[in-house]
């Protein structure tokens, strides 16, 4: 029999979990046509065609980015270490019996080594949150599409600029960073116009997947043009190759992308409204920064990509040189090992788009816990398996395992943190994504130089083994925090104040009632 708290209790609940499960399901953007989402056309549309483009686009991007930790090896003149403590043949060198020899073109010593891999991010951090402003207020095409060419074309020259002089090759590579550096917050503003609500997670990590895919090409081809001087020309090809491709996908990127689905002149009717139902139609708000700045769901994703690029930055600027100098394999195969770990992230990039979509969409989780669970296993299985790798030895096969299941874990963290920034404010995603990409970078420039720091003269196992602890405990702090700070549900300060009269940048406007945001339950 029940009492009548009980039923009341019982209705809350139901309640509850109805507002739940309809927690997305809200019109995203300051306005919409729409009061319903509608149901998505079959088969290929446009959105799809975006997200290839936007997969070419940063395959690209970050096949010029990692081109040069490979060709640093053939570059540079092997370094003699005199140093008697240092054990760096601790390791048994399986090359012994090679006839390949390296005698490199440029005398940099290994701390101008690990600055040159570490310019690019000097560049890059500066233009993070300005890229993601003029994306929101300019459109997000352009800016895309030039930070890429601005890229391949430097790429292009990057040959003459290190042969010129030292200082003009880093000069070049912090230009490559500042043009690159407006790719990530773009691609989040147009996916805060172009991804409806439960394709988000896989459309977002699907083009964001291009750049593992790309590290897992460049790598290996990298090494292989290096090895090729009488055909290609030894390590200057790297660049050419990458840079000459780069320029014709820009190209193609040109003709087929738009900054917005209402922009589009092919989109069908129903793939439009089908988008438009759930992200709206784009207003031109001003940018409310001191409420994003005082966000703690913010801070959690910044912590979050923090956290997740000190161990991928670390990885992708100096593996290859780890694998090279302590468990000695040639550059040939350094470039095809140290491709493995990035195909991995790929697959779980992949993977967690999906599988994240699905537990939203059929109402088995709700967002927040959702970004919580792949956060926390995106940072949290990394920050272990880096404790662990110390086991694995010299053996050789056993380390390359470990550091594939590191970054494939890590893949799963686009089913969480990194599809947040437009859970939290699809007006303002771009901006979000400028901010948290910021704290990002510093791993960049500083993960190279604790490394440099730390095998500067023991370039040993030992002395890894602390860049491995290191990178742990930023993992596990990332993982924590984010789970006590995320949120899921579209923040407040996404559009302007309810009910109140505001200026819409020369004019005035009011948000209409049925446009306004119903507060939602996480």
């Amino acid at each position: 029999m029940f009492t009548k708290s009980t039923v009341l209790s019982k209705t809350i609940d139901f309640k509850m979990s109805k507002m739940i499960q309809t927690e997305d399901k809200v019109p995203l953007l300051g306005s919409t046509s729409t009061s319903s989402m509608k149901e998505p056309p079959k088969g290929w549309g446009y959105r799809h065609l975006l997200a290839f483009l936007a997969f070419l686009g940063f395959f690209n991007v970050y096949c010029m980015r990692v081109n040069l930790s490979v060709a640093m090896v053939d570059m540079v003149k092997p370094q003699h270490k005199d140093d008697q403590n240092s054990t760096d043949n601790e390791c048994p060198d399986h090359n012994l019996n090679s006839t390949k020899s390296n005698d490199g073109e440029f005398e940099w010593s290994t701390d101008l080594q690990d600055y040159i891999l570490g310019s690019f991010f000097y560049g890059y951090i500066l233009t993070q949150i300005p890229g993601g402003w003029m994306a929101e207020k300019f459109g997000a095409k352009w800016l895309f599409g030039l930070g890429v060419l601005c890229t391949a074309v430097l790429t292009l020259v990057t040959p003459i600029a290190a042969r010129f002089h030292v200082g003009v090759f880093i000069a070049v590579r912090v230009l490559e960073g500042l043009g690159e550096g407006v790719t990530f917050p773009a691609m989040h503003a147009m996916w805060g116009k172009w991804g409806p609500l439960y394709e988000r997670s896989k459309l977002t990590g699907f083009s964001y997947a291009g750049a593992q895919l790309g590290t897992v090409f460049a790598l290996p081809i990298s090494g292989w043009l290096c090895d090729q001087k009488s055909f290609a020309g030894g390590w200057p090809s790297v660049f050419y190759v990458f840079g000459g491709i780069a320029c014709l996908w820009f190209i193609v990127w040109t003709l087929l992308a738009y900054n917005t689905p209402a922009d589009h002149p092919k989109i069908s009717r129903e793939e439009r409204e089908y988008i438009e139902s759930t992200v709206g139609v784009k207003e031109d708000i001003s940018t409310p920064w001191g409420a994003i700045v005082t966000c703690p769901a913010v801070w959690a994703v910044c912590i979050a990509h923090l956290s997740n690029n000190w161990g991928f930055y670390t990885m992708l600027t100096t593996l290859p040189s780890y694998m090279k100098n302590v468990l000695k394999f040639d550059i040939k195969t350094n470039g095809l090992l140290s491709a493995l770990p990035y195909l991995g992230c790929w697959i779980g990039q992949n993977t967690s788009g999906i599988i994240a979509d699905y537990l939203r969409s059929n109402g088995y989780l709700s967002t927040v816990t959702t970004r919580r669970m792949f956060t926390f296993f995106g940072l949290a299985v990394p920050g272990v398996l880096m404790i662990l790798i110390q086991f694995a030895g010299c053996n050789q096969t056993a380390a390359v395992a470990m550091l594939v299941l590191c970054l494939t874990a890590g893949g799963f963290t686009m089913g969480g943190f990194q599809v947040n920034h437009i859970d939290l404010s699809p007006n303002f995603a771009g901006v979000l994504m400028g901010m948290s990409n910021t704290w990002a970078t510093i791993p960049g420039f500083l993960g190279p130089a604790v490394v440099g720091w730390l095998t500067h003269k023991h370039d040993t196992r030992a002395q890894w083994q602390i860049v491995f602890y290191i990178a742990a405990a930023v993992y596990l702090s990332g993982a924590v925090l984010y789970c006590l700070l995320a949120r899921g549900s579209v923040q407040d300060w996404n559009e302007p104040v309810r009910g109140v009269t505001f200026k819409h940048g020369s004019k005035k406007s009011h948000v209409p009632e049925h446009q306004r945001f119903p507060v939602a339950i996480e």
